[in-house]
């Protein structure tokens, strides 16, 4: 049996969780299926399953192998279809991965509505904000914030947004007035926890730039609980602008300093870096590439 045919095979037997399924899926006999693995096993020099009189469960190097072959069959059946001038089917599940805040606020609905466009798409979205490897963890897009990316992927800007300084208007009402950023040192600044920066924050006018040493007694590691502090007036500090643009368009939240500027905050969209990808993903990553920068405090990259 070819290794393309094997691969295919080995794939099923860990999807399905045994081989007598993956052996009545292709109406063979499971000896048979556990033959072909155990060969493709030999060729290897690694052994991919660890078996038991009641389970199968892949090794470390059983996973690994799992996520590779799944995406050479995926390319291989994306360029068979494309030699022969087919259109693949829009169908599948895809695993995207995206920052807590950002999923909570804006991309629920996002998914939602592709979800509507391609009912035959599953979408499984997991919110966390630390920078995963998309083919350790099997992810088919992320979506980032900032700039740190995961390792060996490709990464394309499609939105950037502007920080800005926020207080709310009771905070607003029962402290010293900001006027210029030096005057941030007299005023409890509320950060994120949990990073190296942010402790001294760099402002821009024209030609001037201010920088600032501010400090707070609370930092939170979470965008949502960020927000939700400046509603409460328990500070002022700075956001992307996706984070609190809702709030500054109804009142809730006052932009302070709107003269001055600090620096964007990009918003990539990720994948492994492969050549083929199925038409699900690319469909995605075009969706998102045009709604996003749409999105309240997100605008398209300068040309």
């Amino acid at each position: 049996m070819d290794s393309l045919q094997s691969m295919r095979l080995f794939t099923r037997v860990v999807e399905l969780g045994s081989f007598s399924a993956a052996a009545r899926e292709e109406d063979m006999s499971q000896p048979t299926m556990s033959k072909i693995i155990a060969a493709l096993e030999r060729s290897l020099g690694v052994r991919l399953l660890e078996r038991t009189t009641t389970s199968l469960t892949p090794t470390e190097e059983g996973k690994r192998f799992y996520e590779r072959s799944k995406r050479v069959i995926e390319e291989y059946v994306d360029a068979v279809a494309d030699a022969q001038g087919r259109t693949q089917r829009l169908a599948g599940t895809l695993i995207v991965n995206a920052p807590v805040g950002l999923g909570e606020l804006h991309l629920n609905g996002l998914f939602l509505e592709f979800l509507a466009q391609y009912p035959e798409i599953e979408i499984e979205l997991i919110l966390n904000d630390r920078v995963v490897d998309l083919v350790e963890e099997g992810v088919d897009v992320a979506i980032r914030l900032g700039s740190v990316l995961p390792p060996n992927v490709v990464a394309r800007q499609i939105a950037s947004s502007p920080r800005v300084l926020v207080a709310s208007p009771d905070y607003i009402e029962r402290n010293p007035k900001v006027r210029r950023p030096e005057d941030l040192v007299k005023h409890e600044y509320l950060r994120f926890a949990g990073v190296s920066f942010g402790a001294q924050m760099e402002f821009s006018r024209a030609a001037e730039k201010v920088v600032v040493e501010v400090g707070g007694r609370y930092r939170v590691n979470s965008s949502l609980a960020l927000r939700q502090c400046f509603l409460a007036g328990a500070g002022l500090g700075t956001a992307g602008a996706w984070l609190v643009q809702d709030l500054i368009d109804t009142g809730a939240l006052v932009r302070l300093l709107p003269k001055w500027q600090m620096a964007s905050q990009p918003v990539h969209l990720v994948y492994p870096s492969r050549r083929y990808q199925p038409l699900r993903t690319r469909t995605l990553l075009q969706f998102l590439a045009a709604r996003l920068p749409l999105l309240p405090g997100l605008y398209a990259p300068a040309a």
